[in-house]
């Protein structure tokens, strides 16, 4: 596919992949694909501007009600689009209504006229995502549809090894770490066609495993500071999300 190089706008809709969670700054916020992305864009196009509407938590029903339409009505030249993750990975899904509420999601999107760019999640290695591969690769082959009615780009991070290493993960699992992160916008950047600075799926150095005791101390501080919030959550209708704004709701200069 033929890409225009030349984007003077970006706007990112999404849950907490988008909104940058865990490459954490210093201040305590996050940084993340969509922000390192948009400040490449920037050296290209003085005067680009930026708007990333992504909340953590958010399920696709709720990106399509809430960011599809001020993004696409934002008329950017360029529009991310990653969600559905959060609603395959609880216990009970339907799987066809989650496909639907990501195919209205990416309708309201094209109608802003910019390039749009579709993801499939990665899945890291191990056993916490294993019982849920079947959901995400159902929700994989939607994203694929969609990418042929709307002409969009589909960059496939699940289909890559080193993403799947659970280095370039963050402690809680779910989350990429900064290099993560710094890979994910390394595959965008190609995949819109620009000059690429680095292999994103490079391996990375082989290294001994932990042994089986710091696997069982990183399993507690695991259950422990993450998944049992996460229950917890889960068991009362909450959402990390919940009452959150975006991160940079309005489409202006971005200054990274």
């Amino acid at each position: 596919m033929e890409m225009n190089a030349h984007y003077t706008s970006f706007v990112a809709v999404g849950d907490s992949f988008t909104e940058g969670m865990s490459d954490g700054l210093p201040d305590g916020s996050y940084r993340g694909w969509a922000d390192l992305l948009a400040a490449r864009l920037t050296a290209l196009a003085p005067g680009f501007r930026y708007a990333n509407l992504a909340v953590r938590g958010k399920l696709i029903g709720q990106i399509a009600g809430e960011q599809c339409g001020p993004a696409a009505a934002m008329r950017a030249d360029l529009v991310t689009l990653v969600g559905g993750l959060n609603d395959v990975l609880r216990p009970k899904c339907d799987v066809e209504r989650v496909c639907a509420q990501l195919a209205d999601a990416a309708g309201q999107l094209a109608q802003g006229g910019g390039r749009l760019v579709l993801m499939r999640s990665p899945g890291r290695e191990g056993p916490v995502l294993e019982p849920f591969r079947p959901r995400m690769e159902r929700l994989f082959a939607e994203i694929d549809t969609l990418a042929a009615r709307h002409g969009a780009v589909v960059v496939d991070l699940y289909a890559s090894r080193a993403l799947a290493d659970p280095r370039l993960w963050a402690d809680d699992r779910l989350h990429l770490n900064a290099e993560g992160h710094r890979r994910v916008a390394e595959a965008v950047w190609q995949a819109l066609g620009l000059p690429a600075e680095s292999d994103w799926d490079a391996p990375l150095p082989a290294a001994a495993a932990p042994g089986w005791g710091a696997r069982r101390v990183a399993d507690l501080r695991f259950a422990r500071e993450h998944l049992v919030p996460w229950i917890g959550r889960r068991l009362t209708g909450r959402s990390s999300g919940d009452g959150r704004p975006a991160k940079r709701p309005e489409l202006l200069p971005y200054e990274g």
